[in-house]
């Protein structure tokens, strides 16, 4: 179940994947929820397993029709519903002792009058993703502005000061990696710049991952003064930049659908690094 590409050209480390897992076996289809008619009132699972790539509102939607009729799916869909909505998010990674911003919820900006006028703070949509959405403002009346163009409810964080870049983590089981690049509405189709992953850093992707249940995904880390903080989660990203990373996602999806390895339901008290009842296979 995979996204529609900007630009719109078949994602190379999916072809490999694609390939590697042909080559074990398996058969393997693909498809763009947005460019297929389908009947939710109808559809059935007619797959063993289902890899739940894409973030659209209609993919996820369908992903939880077959879902609720037992259709096993990589990341599984109630994880990647909850990854997917931001409020959610904060609160288990809080919980898990990741390194987060400080976040509210609301619908009217008055209320985060005295907030905005202590630091700046970013609005977001809180089912957003690709960074799409995202504003940062200064003042009351910039915080009133953002709002009016904003999905309420609206998702404000205190705005993480940084280097200029972001970086993106990307895990597949217990294997950590990063690259770094300048933040933009359309970084999410550029590679980036490969670096090496600090202890903190895969301290905070492994509780990140046991805390919401993923064993394909990805975070955006602000590099702060005080230490990386996780701005974003997101369920089976690009993973472009990353070596090899086709292998390992084709021996990962592998060992998932041969029963090697469990995904549990999101959890407040799952913020062990290397818990949450999966590893890596082979």
């Amino acid at each position: 179940m995979i996204v529609r590409r900007v630009p719109p050209v078949p994602s190379p480390v999916l072809l490999e994947a694609y390939e590697i897992l042909r080559g074990r076996g398996y058969d393997v289809e693909d498809g763009i929820a947005e460019e297929q008619l389908q009947r939710p009132d109808l559809l059935e699972p007619d797959h063993d397993l289902y890899l739940l790539k894409s973030h659209t509102d209609l993919s996820l939607s369908l992903a939880g029709v077959l879902a609720a009729q037992g259709a096993q799916m990589l990341n599984p869909y109630p994880n990647c519903a909850t990854t997917q909505n931001k409020f959610i998010t904060a609160r288990l990674l809080r919980a898990a002792g990741v390194p987060t911003p400080d976040t509210w919820a609301l619908t009217d900006p008055a209320l985060l009058d005295d907030e905005v006028a202590r630091r700046p703070l970013l609005v977001k949509p809180y089912m957003g993703h690709r960074g799409a959405g995202i504003s940062i403002v200064h003042d009351a009346a910039g915080l009133r502005a953002a709002a009016e163009s904003a999905v309420c409810p609206m998702i404000v964080q205190e705005h993480i000061p940084g280097p200029g870049e972001d970086l993106k983590v990307y895990v597949v089981g217990d294997q950590v990696f990063a690259v770094s690049k300048p933040f933009s509405e359309t970084s999410f189709a550029v590679a980036g710049r490969p670096v090496a992953v600090e202890p903190e850093v895969r301290d905070a992707a492994l509780r990140t991952g046991a805390a919401l249940g993923l064993g394909l995904y990805g975070l955006d880390i602000i590099e702060s003064p005080d230490g990386p903080v996780v701005v974003d989660a997101n369920y089976f990203p690009g993973y472009k930049g990353v070596p090899d990373a086709a292998a390992m996602i084709a021996d990962y999806v592998d060992a998932y659908a041969q029963g090697e390895i469990s995904l549990p339901a999101p959890s407040v008290g799952a913020g062990a690094p290397g818990g949450g009842g999966f590893a890596h296979p082979r």
